[in-house]
């Protein structure tokens, strides 16, 4: 894949990561408590809970990770 075309999937997952919100059936990967946050890589996505989330959200940064809110 090159890199215009992982840019362009990135996009494309984040735009769709922000139209679809979270439901009750979204659970933390870590956990399995309610899932409140959509931590966005390259490679797919993570739901995370609010702690899991704070607790992991350096090192998600740090690899590239886009993060989103459910509101």
């Amino acid at each position: 894949m090159t890199a215009f075309a992982a840019a362009t999937a990135m996009t494309a997952a984040v735009a769709d990561a922000v139209t679809r919100p979270l439901t009750r059936a979204d659970r933390c990967d870590a956990c399995g408590a309610a899932a409140r946050v959509r931590a966005l890589l390259p490679t797919g996505e993570l739901l995370f809970c609010g702690h899991h989330a704070r607790r992991h959200a350096p090192r998600l940064r740090e690899v590239g990770a886009e993060l989103v809110t459910d509101p």
